[in-house]
């Protein structure tokens, strides 16, 4: 059991299983460039689309224009989404005002996902247009904690991807990864979980306590 009075949460990986999708968009951009997609892949998870896109682009490549477009592939992908297990229970669970969704994915992609795998809209939705740094800098997690009114010490940040998790532990939030993207055997010292079922939260004193399986 893990106490807190904000839980914020990634959403692909995390709530969201879009890993596929995720894959398709940039293995298809790696064969549109004829670049190798697998050292995309090992970064992509986490990151807004134009930050994968500046650090791999060939020269001479418009590095907005390319995000742009791809984000358009990336909504067009919608074969496979679905929820994590529990998370959907998880979410609506939890009382008005005490959680928020962080990701890299623009807002239009974030809420069309959210409700491909049949997810609540988050009251609290931060996407990659209300940060100017993207994971794995911590811009986002803080400013999700500092409008619900919170310090980021005082939230849990659920988290899957390398970038992502490197920005909920600079948060200075208590960090839980879910294991649906990185080997168990990276998460030594890490709080853990499968997913999210059988986790359940209870009130006690205005502060969250989340249980889990």
């Amino acid at each position: 059991m893990i106490e807190a009075r904000g839980l914020l949460f990634d959403m692909d990986g995390t709530l969201v299983d879009s890993v596929a999708a995720v894959e398709r968009t940039w293995r298809g951009w790696a064969a549109l460039h004829s670049l190798d997609p697998i050292p995309i892949l090992a970064v992509a998870h986490g990151r807004r689309g134009i930050d994968t896109v500046r650090m791999f682009a060939p020269e001479g490549v418009d590095v907005e224009a390319e995000a742009a477009r791809l984000a358009e592939v990336e909504r067009e992908q919608t074969e496979g989404i679905r929820a994590v297990p529990g998370a959907a229970a998880l979410l609506r669970s939890l009382p008005p005002g005490s959680w928020a969704v962080v990701t890299s994915a623009d807002r239009a992609l974030a809420t069309s996902r959210m409700a491909l795998a049949g997810l609540p809209t988050p009251d609290l939705l931060i996407t990659a247009e209300d940060v100017t740094t993207g994971k794995p800098d911590p811009q986002g997690y803080r400013l999700a904690a500092q409008r619900l009114g919170l310090a980021a010490e005082d939230c849990i940040v659920f988290e899957d991807a390398p970038a992502g998790i490197a920005a909920g532990r600079a948060s200075g939030a208590m960090l839980v990864v879910v294991a649906t993207t990185l080997p168990r055997a990276e998460l030594t010292g890490e709080a853990w979980i499968e997913d999210f079922s059988g986790a359940s939260v209870s009130i006690v004193a205005g502060r969250l306590c989340v249980h889990f399986a």
